[in-house]
C-alpha cells in the first residue's frame, strides 16, 4: 500500500478477555491513524473540519496480542469524489497484515449539515500526496 503510515502503541487496555486486542479497538486504531494523517499531511486538525465517517467496513486477519507491541496503520486514499473520501486501511503487527480496512469520510456544509465539497487545498494535497 502506497500511502501515509503510522506507529501506534498498543496498550494493555485494548486487550480484551480472550488476550488481544478488542475488535472494537482496531476502528480506534484507524481513527488514530486518520487523525494523524489530517494533521501530518492535510495540515488540519480534523476535529475542527465539518466531516463525519459514512462508513467503515474491517476485514481482521489475525488476533494483536500486547507482545506484538505496536500497530502500523497504512492510510491510502481510494477514490476522492466531490464531498467525500474513501481510504483503505491495512494494519500490520509483528510483519504481518491483522486487519484490512475501508473508511468512507463526507465533507459537510456546517451550516446545513449537508454534504459540500472538500476544500480546494485539501483535494490539491491528497491528489499530490497519491499521485491520484
Amino acid at each position: 500500500m502506497n500511502g501515509y503510515t503510522t506507529e501506534i502503541d498498543v496498550r494493555f487496555r485494548d486487550i480484551d478477555a480472550m488476550g488481544h486486542v478488542n475488535n472494537a479497538v482496531y476502528a480506534t486504531y484507524i481513527e488514530q491513524a486518520r487523525t494523524e494523517y489530517f494533521r501530518d499531511v492535510l495540515d488540519a486538525d480534523l476535529s475542527s473540519l465539518a466531516t463525519v465517517l459514512a462508513s467503515l467496513s474491517i476485514d481482521f486477519r489475525r488476533p494483536v496480542e500486547l507482545t506484538d507491541g505496536t500497530v502500523a496503520v497504512d492510510v491510502s486514499v481510494a477514490e476522492l469524489g466531490t464531498s467525500s473520501v474513501t481510504m483503505t486501511h491495512e494494519l500490520r503487527a509483528g510483519g504481518e497484515v491483522v486487519a484490512e480496512a475501508e473508511a468512507t469520510l463526507v465533507s459537510l456544509d456546517p451550516d446545513s449539515g449537508k454534504p459540500a465539497p472538500i476544500a480546494d487545498e485539501h483535494r490539491s494535497t491528497i491528489e499530490s500526496y497519491h499521485d491520484i
